[in-house]
């Protein structure tokens, strides 16, 4: 049920604030993937051992951003 009302105010929101979100999540992801690195570095892991557990976030976040990208272009 949530997830229809999310919906609802994201097909409400004028191309700019999808834009804005757009912007947003992108900048998230780099810093997501940044951190993480450095902090996997710090604990001596491997880049493959760190982003095998980014990986399950990073899908999330570029399907979040799939759907914003097609919603900003059907506007």
């Amino acid at each position: 049920m949530a997830e229809s009302s999310e919906m609802t105010a994201t097909e409400q929101a004028t191309p700019q604030e999808v834009a804005e979100v757009i912007a947003e999540f992108e900048q998230y992801r780099e810093r997501l993937v940044h951190d993480t690195m450095e902090a996997g570095k710090k604990a001596k892991l491997t880049k493959s051992a760190v982003m095998a557990q980014l990986e399950p976030e990073l899908n999330k976040i570029d399907g979040i951003l799939t759907q914003l990208r097609q919603q900003q272009a059907s506007q």
